[in-house]
């Protein structure tokens, strides 16, 4: 197919005020859902990660991998034990999930970044002590919540201009104790660790709707915490804008929920006066963020 290079040339001068936005900004985008068993698709986010990188923007990835782990579970004859809804994470299963997000999953970003000319580095919560978690519910086991966040070391890594991929895998307060964070819950506690300037939680729908199923975008704290109250948020979308109301308590500037499955959503999000998804922010937006 043709590209009108007019077209093309004109799309990047609009970008202009985005650009300069978010130069030296930090963005935490939480990376999961159906785009990682795609190729193509993570190839795209790859992609877009390393332009992010390339007109300034810190880019710091978090990643689920749910599936992988459940795949993984399963050939190895591990059966899980469900307590309202939510699976148990045993120490077997914990070492399951520290090999498959920690390694496989983690790597496989890592290497996507690095093919599309980006400098990745794949860690894990554990590394320098980045998230420090204890027991969400003694019922789940090992299903941690982040208690202390030092993150240096991401810092270090993004002024060396690397990438820091990151899996939700965490140390505990006791020596060798190991806890499988939720992703979006990790990706919430990181940016806000961090003060970032957005916080984007990419997932399988198009954002927060209201009653009449219309995509809402732009959100208010205290407007999220009557939708939630009424029951007009519901559901798997709860614990995102819970996450998201919890970013902007600890000082992220804005947070997007977003659907990945959309092409280039994220550049979308950032550099196009349309946008994408829901944004939730206590404050309007400053013309430029501060330069970390």
């Amino acid at each position: 197919m043709m590209r009108d290079p007019i077209a093309t040339a004109r799309t990047l001068s609009e970008a202009l005020p985005y650009l300069q936005r978010y130069s030296g900004a930090v963005v935490v985008i939480k990376f999961g859902g159906n785009a990682m068993g795609d190729d193509e698709a993570m190839a795209e986010f790859a992609r877009d990660v390393v332009l992010l990188r390339q007109v300034g923007v810190n880019p710091v990835v978090v990643h689920g991998g749910g599936p992988m782990i459940n795949k993984l579970l399963g050939q190895l004859g591990i059966k899980s034990e469900f307590v309202r809804g939510k699976r148990v994470t045993d120490k077997a299963t914990v070492e399951v999930v520290e090999m498959v997000l920690s390694g496989l999953v983690n790597k496989r970003i890592v290497q996507a970044i690095n093919d599309e000319g980006g400098r990745a580095v794949g860690i894990s919560g554990k590394d320098d002590d980045l998230m420090v978690c204890v027991a969400d519910d003694p019922e789940l086991g090992f299903v941690g919540k982040p208690v202390e966040m030092n993150v240096e070391i991401i810092r270090d890594l993004y002024r060396a201009g690397m990438i820091p991929v990151i899996a939700p895998v965490a140390t505990g307060m006791e020596d060798n104790e190991t806890f499988n964070v939720n992703g979006d819950t990790a990706a919430g506690a990181i940016a806000g660790a961090l003060k970032a300037d957005r916080l984007l939680l990419l997932t399988d729908v198009a954002g927060v709707k209201d009653a009449q199923g219309n995509v809402v975008t732009q959100l208010s704290p205290e407007e999220v915490r009557e939708m939630i109250a009424n029951g007009t948020i519901a559901g798997g979308m709860i614990p995102k804008t819970e996450t998201a109301l919890k970013a902007l308590e600890d000082g992220v500037r804005a947070v997007t929920i977003i659907d990945g499955t959309v092409p280039n959503a994220c550049l979308l999000e950032l550099y196009t006066e349309h946008g994408a998804g829901s944004i939730i922010r206590s404050t309007e937006p400053s013309v430029r963020p501060r330069i970390r």
